[in-house]
């Protein structure tokens, strides 16, 4: 899988490229049929503490393609947060194929 990191106001350490693919490789436990992720990781002024470090990760799949996005004070936080709701979006996927695949045999 193929990992595309985007920053804007921050630079990318290789300690944050290492999370983050420690991260997706949890979600590639679940599901191998992931092509590629992009990741997009932001610090922004925002007035709430709370919402001034986020991330994006967009996950390109065979015919779909998976989008979450969090925000919190740390940037380790949102990165985890949002590979959290991706394993959730993922195991949903897997399950709704699966499920499509045994309707069409029984029939």
């Amino acid at each position: 899988m193929n990992l595309k990191i985007n920053s804007r106001h921050v630079e990318v350490t290789p300690a944050m490229r290492s999370h983050l693919e420690a991260g997706l490789a949890k979600i590639r436990k679940h599901f191998d049929h992931v092509i590629d992720a992009s990741a997009f990781l932001i610090v922004d002024n925002a007035k709430e503490k709370d919402l001034r470090q986020s991330a994006e990760i967009t996950l390109h799949l065979k015919g779909k393609e998976l989008f979450a996005e969090a925000h919190n004070a740390d940037l380790y936080h949102a990165m985890d947060a949002v590979v959290d709701k991706l394993e959730r979006q993922v195991v949903k996927h897997k399950e709704k194929i699966q499920d499509h695949y045994h309707e069409k045999n029984f029939e």
